[in-house]
């Protein structure tokens, strides 16, 4: 019933849902290199949508903590269960948006023998219209620029509010921080092409140690931010995470 741990929840389901789907394709590409189009257009499904999604909570949950130290007697009438559930399906929605437009341009021109065949796992080799790299291009800047912006503006004004608050707003402050640090590093697979590429030029005989490396350095290590900022670092969680440990009830 805690508006933040939804949130929380959210996240955890997209970070899941993401590594999920890394190590199902980096184990299938270690076993038979290539898959069917069909069943790749349903993991990159899961993983974009993902992958879109995390930018997004991490933005409406700085936003919370932001009301919570500003407004603290207008939070629980600003941020509710209700509202909290209308946000994420809103964050879905979107998500998914940024996804389907493409797929159903691909099978509207695409032949049927394609979605058959076999490839290598990856985005631009199933929607393989170069518009489609430009709009995800355009689509990913402009969420990135909104995250961002909102990550700094809740940072400096629960800056200001700290300096003559409580332990909690500090608290609040330096959770908005480690949101920053953990966008930094997801905006790491703006360069995981580039990277993966230049290293393949260089190492030819190694394409699947690079993948496997740049994914786990990309997409695995911005996802163990979270479990610090809402698990260890968090009281209440920690005190049920001590809790359920030790079998206490």
């Amino acid at each position: 019933m805690n508006p933040r741990y939804i949130l929380y929840i959210n996240l955890v389901i997209t970070d899941i849902s993401l590594l999920t789907v890394l190590t199902i394709v980096q184990v299938l590409s270690y076993i038979i290199y290539t898959l069917k189009v069909w069943l790749c257009i349903i993991l990159l499904f899961v993983g974009v949508i993902a992958n879109v999604n995390n930018p997004m909570t991490l933005a409406v949950m700085a936003i919370e903590c932001y009301v919570a130290v500003c407004f603290p007697l207008r939070h629980s009438l600003l941020i509710t269960v209700k509202k909290t559930y209308i946000v994420i399906g809103f964050m879905w929605f979107i998500s998914m948006m940024f996804f389907l437009p493409d797929l159903f341009i691909s099978l509207a021109t695409e032949p049927f023998d394609f979605f058959q065949s076999r490839v290598f796992c990856l985005k631009q080799n199933i929607l393989r219209m170069t518009i489609f790299n430009m709009k995800d291009t355009i689509i990913r800047v402009v969420l990135l620029i909104a995250v961002c912006l909102t990550l700094i503006y809740t940072y400096f004004r629960i800056l200001f509010t700290a300096k003559s608050a409580s332990s909690d707003a500090k608290k609040a402050r330096n959770t908005v921080l480690l949101h920053s640090f953990q966008l930094m590093l997801s905006m790491l697979t703006y360069v995981n092409n580039p990277i993966s590429e230049a290293l393949t030029l260089l190492f030819p005989q190694s394409v699947l140690a690079i993948r496997f490396s740049v994914a786990i350095i990309v997409n695995v290590i911005p996802r163990l931010v979270s479990p610090l900022i809402y698990g260890i670092r968090d009281k209440e969680f920690r005190k049920y995470l001590k809790r359920y440990l030790v079998c206490k009830r």
